[in-house]
């Protein structure tokens, strides 16, 4: 699968309480349960008015397809084609 990062606008998302927060990610869920295992959640980073998150997919019409059964909306999908670190300056 490749992985790609998806940045999500949505006001206000930053100032959600943990319960908030709970209630999202089982509405993602329910989407990726939906759509079946060629697609996985791996983590999301939350910000102000927005999400990035990191998924496992076949490929972009998968995230799409998440975005449209989740009702959260996908502005922005790019794939990872690599990573670096500090480690990977040796």
């Amino acid at each position: 699968m490749k992985k790609f990062i998806i940045e999500r606008d949505i006001p206000s998302i930053g100032t959600m309480d943990q319960i908030a927060l709970q209630a999202a990610a089982a509405q993602s869920c329910d989407a990726l349960n939906r759509i079946g295992p060629k697609i996985q959640w791996l983590e999301s980073f939350v910000a102000g008015n927005k999400t990035f998150c990191v998924y496992l997919a076949e490929d972009k019409a998968l995230i799409r397809q998440h975005a449209e059964f989740s009702g959260f909306p996908a502005n922005q999908v790019t794939e990872i084609l690599n990573t670096i670190s500090p480690l990977t300056a040796g």
